[in-house]
């Protein structure tokens, strides 16, 4: 642990970028002011983008703050440090840029947020909210999981050879129903979506 409160801008330059690192971590709140400026930008260059934008904001050097934040792609951040910053129509375009950024991105969960801030009508949120599911539903390798579904029944079907009572017919009848619930499953997808085999 670092404990050089006070220390001064020489003594600073004269440790490593690893010390100047923990000792901005360690005293962020507490630095003396012709720390600030370069604390920031090591912050930045060490990536640390989050305690950059803290020191600039606790500062008040909140264009700094939100400049960092909308580097990084965080439109909600900016937003917020401007709205408490007293400046809401700037904190207001900065969630519709993010809005627009996030859905881009498809980065919905942030886009759902800046449309709450916004105060988008709910069926609009709700459509942001089914564009993410959709998009996680069509990102997700349901190759993969099938054929681990698939290797797992295969062992439980081996368990149950030389197996006739009636647990083992049950398990067999269950997992036969739930083999063709997955194919009707996959096709009303395919349907959906349109992709025809």
């Amino acid at each position: 642990m670092m404990a050089l409160i006070g220390i001064s801008s020489e003594e600073f330059d004269k440790l490593s970028r690893e010390d100047q690192v923990l000792y901005l971590t360690e005293n962020l709140r507490q630095l003396p002011e012709e720390l600030i400026e370069p604390g920031i930008e090591i912050l930045i260059g060490a990536g640390e983008p989050e305690l950059a934008i803290s020191l600039a904001k606790d500062s008040g050097r909140t264009d700094k703050a939100m400049e960092i934040a909308l580097e990084e792609g965080d439109y909600l951040w900016a937003a917020l440090i401007a709205k408490k910053a007293g400046l809401e129509e700037e904190s207001m375009r900065l969630y519709r840029e993010g809005l627009d950024y996030y859905v881009s991105e498809k980065m919905y969960g942030r886009a759902v947020s800046a449309g709450r801030a916004l105060g988008l009508p709910s069926h609009q949120l709700e459509r942001l909210f089914e564009a993410g599911v959709n998009h996680e539903r069509r990102s997700m390798d349901l190759g993969r999981v099938g054929y681990a579904l698939e290797s797992v029944a295969l062992s439980l079907e081996n368990a149950l050879i030389g197996r006739d009572d009636d647990l083992a017919e049950g398990l067999r009848r269950a997992m036969v129903e739930e083999r063709e619930k997955t194919m009707r499953r996959a096709a009303e997808d395919r349907e959906r979506s349109g992709d025809h085999p």
